[in-house]
Protein backbone atom coordinates (compact mmCIF):
# COMPACT_ATOMS: atom_id res chain seq x y z
CA UNK A 1 0.00 0.00 0.00
CA UNK A 2 1.19 3.66 -0.91
CA UNK A 3 1.85 5.24 2.89
CA UNK A 4 0.64 8.39 1.71
CA UNK A 5 -3.32 6.63 1.22
CA UNK A 6 -3.17 6.17 5.15
CA UNK A 7 -5.44 8.31 6.61
CA UNK A 8 -8.01 8.28 9.09
CA UNK A 9 -11.48 10.16 8.54
CA UNK A 10 -12.10 13.15 10.73
CA UNK A 11 -15.56 14.31 12.34
CA UNK A 12 -16.18 17.01 9.82
CA UNK A 13 -15.21 15.06 6.67
CA UNK A 14 -11.59 15.52 6.11
CA UNK A 15 -8.27 12.92 6.62
CA UNK A 16 -5.61 13.08 8.63
CA UNK A 17 -2.18 10.89 7.90
CA UNK A 18 -1.99 8.57 10.22
CA UNK A 19 2.06 8.82 10.69
CA UNK A 20 3.16 12.83 10.90
CA UNK A 21 6.34 14.65 11.01
CA UNK A 22 7.43 16.71 14.52
CA UNK A 23 9.15 19.57 13.32
CA UNK A 24 10.13 20.88 16.96
CA UNK A 25 13.76 21.95 18.42
CA UNK A 26 16.03 23.08 20.68
CA UNK A 27 16.94 26.99 20.08
CA UNK A 28 20.50 25.49 19.83
CA UNK A 29 19.86 23.78 17.21
CA UNK A 30 19.95 26.07 13.75
CA UNK A 31 16.55 27.11 11.98
CA UNK A 32 17.93 25.96 9.03
CA UNK A 33 18.19 22.45 10.22
CA UNK A 34 14.35 23.07 10.58
CA UNK A 35 14.14 23.49 6.27
CA UNK A 36 16.54 20.67 5.97
CA UNK A 37 14.58 18.16 8.28
CA UNK A 38 11.18 18.97 6.50
CA UNK A 39 12.39 18.88 2.56
CA UNK A 40 14.08 15.24 3.85
CA UNK A 41 10.33 14.17 5.95
CA UNK A 42 8.48 14.89 2.23
CA UNK A 43 11.08 12.84 0.35
CA UNK A 44 11.31 10.37 2.60
CA UNK A 45 6.89 9.90 2.28
CA UNK A 46 5.60 12.14 5.53
CA UNK A 47 2.47 13.88 4.14
CA UNK A 48 1.60 15.27 7.63
CA UNK A 49 3.99 18.27 9.37
CA UNK A 50 3.11 19.48 12.80
CA UNK A 51 4.18 22.63 14.11
CA UNK A 52 3.38 25.56 16.12
CA UNK A 53 3.86 28.87 16.53
CA UNK A 54 5.94 28.03 19.67
CA UNK A 55 8.30 26.56 18.00
CA UNK A 56 9.58 29.74 16.38
CA UNK A 57 10.58 27.52 13.02
CA UNK A 58 7.23 28.05 10.46
CA UNK A 59 8.52 30.40 8.31
CA UNK A 60 11.59 27.65 7.86
CA UNK A 61 9.20 24.83 7.77
CA UNK A 62 6.54 26.72 5.29
CA UNK A 63 10.09 27.44 3.17
CA UNK A 64 10.93 23.42 2.81
CA UNK A 65 7.14 22.88 1.81
CA UNK A 66 6.80 25.32 -0.74
CA UNK A 67 10.40 24.03 -2.54
CA UNK A 68 8.65 20.23 -2.53
CA UNK A 69 5.86 21.89 -3.85
CA UNK A 70 7.84 24.09 -6.69
CA UNK A 71 10.18 21.31 -7.41
CA UNK A 72 6.85 18.69 -8.19
CA UNK A 73 7.31 16.40 -5.71
CA UNK A 74 4.17 17.45 -3.82
CA UNK A 75 1.18 19.16 -4.58
CA UNK A 76 -0.49 21.89 -1.77
CA UNK A 77 -3.38 19.57 -1.49
CA UNK A 78 -0.84 16.28 -0.86
CA UNK A 79 0.33 17.82 2.74
CA UNK A 80 -1.73 18.07 5.96
CA UNK A 81 0.09 20.53 7.99
CA UNK A 82 -0.78 21.74 11.65
CA UNK A 83 -0.39 24.61 13.48
CA UNK A 84 -1.36 25.51 17.24
CA UNK A 85 -2.76 28.75 18.93
CA UNK A 86 0.05 29.42 21.94
CA UNK A 87 -1.44 30.06 25.30
CA UNK A 88 -0.75 33.81 25.06
CA UNK A 89 -3.49 34.27 22.49
CA UNK A 90 -6.50 32.18 24.06
CA UNK A 91 -8.50 35.39 24.23
CA UNK A 92 -11.17 35.43 21.15
CA UNK A 93 -10.09 38.69 19.87
CA UNK A 94 -6.29 37.50 19.61
CA UNK A 95 -7.10 33.84 17.50
CA UNK A 96 -7.47 34.85 14.26
CA UNK A 97 -4.76 37.50 14.32
CA UNK A 98 -2.28 34.45 15.58
CA UNK A 99 -3.21 32.04 12.72
CA UNK A 100 -2.94 35.00 10.37
CA UNK A 101 0.57 35.46 11.94
CA UNK A 102 1.22 32.02 11.20
CA UNK A 103 0.02 31.81 7.50
CA UNK A 104 2.13 34.57 6.70
CA UNK A 105 5.17 33.45 8.14
CA UNK A 106 4.38 30.00 6.40
CA UNK A 107 3.70 32.14 2.97
CA UNK A 108 0.20 29.40 2.66
CA UNK A 109 -3.00 30.65 2.10
CA UNK A 110 -4.36 27.86 5.11
CA UNK A 111 -3.43 25.48 7.40
CA UNK A 112 -5.35 21.64 7.45
CA UNK A 113 -5.46 21.66 11.16
CA UNK A 114 -5.35 24.54 13.90
CA UNK A 115 -5.71 23.17 17.27
CA UNK A 116 -5.36 25.07 20.49
CA UNK A 117 -1.78 24.07 22.11
CA UNK A 118 -2.46 23.92 25.83
CA UNK A 119 -5.97 24.91 27.77
CA UNK A 120 -3.35 27.08 29.93
CA UNK A 121 -3.88 30.93 29.45
CA UNK A 122 -0.97 33.59 30.04
CA UNK A 123 -1.59 36.72 29.53
CA UNK A 124 0.29 39.10 26.63
CA UNK A 125 2.23 42.21 28.05
CA UNK A 126 1.28 43.96 24.82
CA UNK A 127 -0.57 42.59 21.96
CA UNK A 128 -1.73 45.96 19.85
CA UNK A 129 0.38 44.72 16.63
CA UNK A 130 -1.75 41.32 16.74
CA UNK A 131 -4.96 43.18 15.80
CA UNK A 132 -6.88 42.99 12.61
CA UNK A 133 -10.16 43.64 11.22
CA UNK A 134 -11.43 40.33 11.45
CA UNK A 135 -10.56 40.79 15.71
CA UNK A 136 -12.21 43.87 16.11
CA UNK A 137 -16.22 42.67 15.04
CA UNK A 138 -15.56 39.65 17.75
CA UNK A 139 -15.79 42.65 20.10
CA UNK A 140 -15.66 42.05 23.79
CA UNK A 141 -19.05 39.44 24.48
CA UNK A 142 -16.66 37.50 26.62
CA UNK A 143 -13.88 39.71 28.28
CA UNK A 144 -14.90 39.90 31.26
CA UNK A 145 -16.35 35.85 31.80
CA UNK A 146 -14.86 33.77 34.49
CA UNK A 147 -14.79 30.33 33.29
CA UNK A 148 -11.85 28.59 33.07
CA UNK A 149 -9.60 25.91 33.20
CA UNK A 150 -6.05 26.57 33.85
CA UNK A 151 -4.50 23.17 34.03
CA UNK A 152 -0.48 23.47 34.38
CA UNK A 153 0.77 20.78 32.22
CA UNK A 154 4.58 19.62 32.24
CA UNK A 155 4.93 18.98 28.65
CA UNK A 156 3.63 22.26 27.37
CA UNK A 157 4.52 24.56 29.40
CA UNK A 158 6.90 23.09 31.60
CA UNK A 159 9.01 21.72 28.98
CA UNK A 160 9.28 25.22 27.27
CA UNK A 161 10.08 27.45 30.49
CA UNK A 162 12.99 25.05 31.11
CA UNK A 163 14.44 25.61 27.45
CA UNK A 164 16.13 28.48 25.86
CA UNK A 165 12.94 29.05 23.64
CA UNK A 166 11.24 32.21 25.28
CA UNK A 167 10.77 34.44 22.37
CA UNK A 168 9.00 33.54 18.83
CA UNK A 169 9.71 37.09 17.26
CA UNK A 170 11.59 39.69 18.79
CA UNK A 171 10.04 41.66 21.80
CA UNK A 172 7.16 38.83 22.35
CA UNK A 173 7.45 36.62 25.23
CA UNK A 174 5.97 33.03 24.99
CA UNK A 175 6.18 32.85 28.63
CA UNK A 176 5.24 36.18 29.86
CA UNK A 177 6.49 36.98 33.85
CA UNK A 178 5.68 39.40 36.47
CA UNK A 179 8.56 41.49 38.56
CA UNK A 180 9.05 38.39 40.68
CA UNK A 181 9.63 35.84 38.13
CA UNK A 182 6.66 33.81 37.98
CA UNK A 183 3.98 33.01 35.15
CA UNK A 184 1.43 35.72 34.83
CA UNK A 185 -1.65 33.27 34.32
CA UNK A 186 -4.95 34.82 32.22
CA UNK A 187 -8.61 33.98 32.65
CA UNK A 188 -10.04 33.28 29.90
CA UNK A 189 -13.25 31.23 28.83
CA UNK A 190 -12.39 28.07 26.67
CA UNK A 191 -15.52 27.97 25.10
CA UNK A 192 -15.31 31.58 23.35
CA UNK A 193 -11.63 30.72 22.51
CA UNK A 194 -13.65 27.54 20.90
CA UNK A 195 -16.03 30.26 19.20
CA UNK A 196 -13.06 32.16 17.66
CA UNK A 197 -11.57 28.95 15.97
CA UNK A 198 -14.45 28.18 14.71
CA UNK A 199 -14.96 31.48 12.89
CA UNK A 200 -10.83 31.10 11.50
CA UNK A 201 -12.59 27.69 9.83
CA UNK A 202 -15.37 29.84 8.51
CA UNK A 203 -13.12 32.20 7.17
CA UNK A 204 -11.19 29.83 5.69
CA UNK A 205 -8.38 30.03 6.91
CA UNK A 206 -8.12 26.25 8.40
CA UNK A 207 -9.95 23.53 7.16
CA UNK A 208 -10.05 21.79 10.68
CA UNK A 209 -9.82 22.75 14.07
CA UNK A 210 -8.63 20.85 17.23
CA UNK A 211 -7.33 20.94 20.94
CA UNK A 212 -4.55 19.93 22.61
CA UNK A 213 -3.58 18.38 25.89
CA UNK A 214 -6.89 18.46 27.22
CA UNK A 215 -8.58 16.14 29.58
CA UNK A 216 -12.17 14.59 29.62
CA UNK A 217 -13.46 17.36 31.74
CA UNK A 218 -11.87 20.10 29.35
CA UNK A 219 -13.03 18.06 26.15
CA UNK A 220 -16.69 18.24 27.51
CA UNK A 221 -16.67 21.57 27.90
CA UNK A 222 -16.60 22.29 24.19
CA UNK A 223 -18.81 19.48 23.40
CA UNK A 224 -21.63 20.22 25.73
CA UNK A 225 -21.25 24.14 24.50
CA UNK A 226 -24.62 25.59 23.84
CA UNK A 227 -24.47 26.35 20.00
CA UNK A 228 -21.86 24.04 19.00
CA UNK A 229 -20.85 24.22 15.34
CA UNK A 230 -17.92 22.10 15.04
CA UNK A 231 -16.12 19.61 17.36
CA UNK A 232 -12.75 19.22 17.86
CA UNK A 233 -11.36 16.60 15.20
CA UNK A 234 -8.38 15.53 17.56
CA UNK A 235 -6.92 15.91 20.88
CA UNK A 236 -3.27 15.78 20.70
CA UNK A 237 -1.72 14.26 23.76
CA UNK A 238 1.81 12.76 24.80
CA UNK A 239 1.35 8.85 24.26
CA UNK A 240 3.35 6.15 24.79
CA UNK A 241 3.76 2.76 25.44
CA UNK A 242 4.88 4.05 29.42
CA UNK A 243 1.29 6.39 29.27
CA UNK A 244 -0.79 4.74 27.02
CA UNK A 245 -4.22 7.12 27.48
CA UNK A 246 -6.11 4.34 27.39
CA UNK A 247 -9.16 5.79 29.37
CA UNK A 248 -9.08 9.16 27.02
CA UNK A 249 -8.92 7.44 23.70
CA UNK A 250 -11.64 5.13 24.72
CA UNK A 251 -13.87 8.79 25.38
CA UNK A 252 -12.19 10.19 22.13
CA UNK A 253 -13.05 7.76 20.04
CA UNK A 254 -16.82 7.52 21.63
CA UNK A 255 -17.33 11.21 20.62
CA UNK A 256 -15.74 10.80 17.06
CA UNK A 257 -12.60 12.38 17.75
CA UNK A 258 -9.06 11.23 16.73
CA UNK A 259 -5.93 11.14 19.28
CA UNK A 260 -3.02 12.30 18.31
CA UNK A 261 -0.07 10.96 19.87
CA UNK A 262 3.36 13.51 20.52
CA UNK A 263 6.40 12.09 22.65
CA UNK A 264 5.32 9.05 20.97
CA UNK A 265 9.14 7.59 21.73
CA UNK A 266 9.34 8.62 25.23
CA UNK A 267 8.35 11.66 27.31
CA UNK A 268 11.26 14.31 27.30
CA UNK A 269 13.38 13.67 30.08
CA UNK A 270 14.32 17.12 31.65
CA UNK A 271 15.84 17.26 35.21
CA UNK A 272 12.78 19.19 36.03
CA UNK A 273 10.41 16.97 35.88
CA UNK A 274 11.37 13.52 35.19
CA UNK A 275 13.42 11.29 37.61
CA UNK A 276 17.16 10.48 35.54
CA UNK A 277 16.68 6.72 36.81
CA UNK A 278 13.22 6.02 35.70
CA UNK A 279 13.26 3.57 32.76
CA UNK A 280 14.05 4.94 29.27
CA UNK A 281 11.21 3.82 27.01
CA UNK A 282 13.54 2.83 23.95
CA UNK A 283 15.87 0.59 26.28
CA UNK A 284 12.72 -1.02 27.27
CA UNK A 285 13.07 -4.79 27.76
CA UNK A 286 10.19 -6.04 25.73
CA UNK A 287 10.19 -3.31 23.45
CA UNK A 288 13.88 -4.31 22.81
CA UNK A 289 12.95 -7.84 22.64
CA UNK A 290 10.32 -7.62 19.60
CA UNK A 291 12.32 -5.20 17.60
CA UNK A 292 15.16 -8.19 17.93
CA UNK A 293 12.39 -10.57 16.90
CA UNK A 294 11.11 -8.62 14.23
CA UNK A 295 14.49 -7.25 13.00
CA UNK A 296 13.27 -3.60 13.66
CA UNK A 297 14.23 -0.89 16.23
CA UNK A 298 12.52 -0.32 19.27
CA UNK A 299 11.60 2.87 17.86
CA UNK A 300 9.86 1.19 14.91
CA UNK A 301 7.53 -1.01 17.19
CA UNK A 302 6.69 1.78 19.60
CA UNK A 303 5.38 3.70 16.50
CA UNK A 304 3.80 0.56 15.20
CA UNK A 305 1.93 -0.13 18.36
CA UNK A 306 0.05 3.39 18.00
CA UNK A 307 -0.98 3.29 14.75
CA UNK A 308 -2.74 -0.49 14.96
CA UNK A 309 -4.61 1.28 17.93
CA UNK A 310 -6.00 3.98 16.40
CA UNK A 311 -4.11 6.92 17.19
CA UNK A 312 -2.60 9.24 14.95
CA UNK A 313 1.37 9.35 15.52
CA UNK A 314 4.31 12.10 15.57
CA UNK A 315 7.28 11.36 14.80
CA UNK A 316 10.31 14.21 15.46
CA UNK A 317 13.91 13.87 14.38
CA UNK A 318 16.32 15.85 12.66
CA UNK A 319 18.54 12.43 11.51
CA UNK A 320 18.49 11.54 8.18
CA UNK A 321 18.79 8.45 8.62
CA UNK A 322 16.00 8.26 11.35
CA UNK A 323 13.46 10.06 9.79
CA UNK A 324 13.47 7.92 6.70
CA UNK A 325 13.47 4.66 9.49
CA UNK A 326 10.52 6.54 11.36
CA UNK A 327 8.04 5.78 7.81
CA UNK A 328 8.96 2.41 7.62
CA UNK A 329 5.88 1.53 10.25
CA UNK A 330 3.34 2.16 6.81
CA UNK A 331 5.60 0.02 4.71
CA UNK A 332 6.81 -2.65 6.67
CA UNK A 333 4.47 -5.82 8.30
CA UNK A 334 4.79 -5.87 11.62
CA UNK A 335 3.56 -7.55 15.40
CA UNK A 336 0.62 -6.19 16.28
CA UNK A 337 -0.03 -5.22 20.42
CA UNK A 338 -2.63 -3.96 22.55
CA UNK A 339 -1.57 -2.70 25.55
CA UNK A 340 -3.81 -2.11 28.24
CA UNK A 341 -3.09 0.96 31.38
CA UNK A 342 -3.89 0.98 34.82
CA UNK A 343 -4.80 4.04 36.88
CA UNK A 344 -1.24 4.52 37.14
CA UNK A 345 -0.39 4.98 33.64
CA UNK A 346 1.39 1.54 32.94
CA UNK A 347 1.33 -1.42 31.26
CA UNK A 348 -1.18 -4.06 32.48
CA UNK A 349 -2.28 -6.41 29.65
CA UNK A 350 -0.83 -7.22 26.14
CA UNK A 351 -1.79 -9.65 23.30
CA UNK A 352 -0.21 -9.68 19.77
CA UNK A 353 -2.58 -9.95 16.62
CA UNK A 354 -2.06 -10.39 12.87
CA UNK A 355 -1.06 -7.44 10.54
CA UNK A 356 -4.03 -8.51 8.61
CA UNK A 357 -6.67 -7.74 11.47
CA UNK A 358 -5.66 -4.49 11.67
CA UNK A 359 -8.71 -2.44 10.69
CA UNK A 360 -6.78 1.24 11.10
CA UNK A 361 -4.28 0.39 8.34
CA UNK A 362 -7.01 -0.59 5.71
CA UNK A 363 -7.73 2.10 2.90
CA UNK A 364 -11.61 2.28 4.58
CA UNK A 365 -10.87 5.01 7.33
CA UNK A 366 -13.97 4.61 8.99
CA UNK A 367 -12.92 1.22 9.64
CA UNK A 368 -11.54 1.83 13.99
CA UNK A 369 -9.35 -1.36 15.81
CA UNK A 370 -10.94 -2.17 18.29
CA UNK A 371 -8.28 -4.32 19.53
CA UNK A 372 -8.49 -8.62 19.56
CA UNK A 373 -12.10 -10.35 20.18
CA UNK A 374 -13.91 -11.06 23.54
CA UNK A 375 -12.55 -14.51 23.82
CA UNK A 376 -9.30 -13.45 23.58
CA UNK A 377 -9.34 -10.69 25.82
CA UNK A 378 -10.49 -12.73 28.43
CA UNK A 379 -7.64 -14.69 28.72
CA UNK A 380 -5.03 -11.97 29.28
CA UNK A 381 -2.62 -11.38 31.73
CA UNK A 382 -3.42 -8.77 33.79
CA UNK A 383 0.22 -7.55 35.61
CA UNK A 384 -0.07 -7.77 39.72
CA UNK A 385 0.79 -4.38 40.96
CA UNK A 386 4.29 -3.91 41.27
CA UNK A 387 5.31 -6.90 38.79
CA UNK A 388 7.86 -5.79 36.03
CA UNK A 389 6.44 -5.03 32.75
CA UNK A 390 8.62 -7.21 30.98
CA UNK A 391 6.80 -10.40 32.89
CA UNK A 392 3.66 -10.32 31.79
CA UNK A 393 4.19 -8.76 29.10
CA UNK A 394 6.56 -11.21 27.92
CA UNK A 395 4.03 -14.06 29.16
CA UNK A 396 1.13 -12.88 26.99
CA UNK A 397 3.05 -12.41 23.74
CA UNK A 398 4.48 -16.00 24.13
CA UNK A 399 0.98 -17.24 23.72
CA UNK A 400 0.95 -16.21 20.19
CA UNK A 401 4.48 -17.34 18.67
Amino acid sequence: MDPKGWRLKLNDGHSIPVLGFGTYAPEEVPKSKATEATELAIDAGFRHIDCAHLYNNEKEVGQAIRSKIEDGTVKREDIFYTSKLWVTFLQPQLVQPALERSLKNLQLDYVDLYIIHSPVALKRKEFNNLKSSASKTQGNKHRNTQHAFLIMNPVSLGAVRNTKVHTAVPGEELLPKDEHGKLMFDTVDLCATWEAMEKCKDAGLTKSIGVSNFNRRQLEMILNKPGLKYKPVCNQVECHPYLTQRKLLDFCKSKDIVLVAYSALGTQRLKQWVDQSSPVLLEDPVLCAMAKKYQRTPALIALRYQLQRGVVVLAKSYNEKRIKENVQPLVHSCVFFVVGSSSCGMWDAASAWSDEQCHVCAQDSNQRNTGPPAAERANLTTRPRGQPLCVVFLKCISRFF
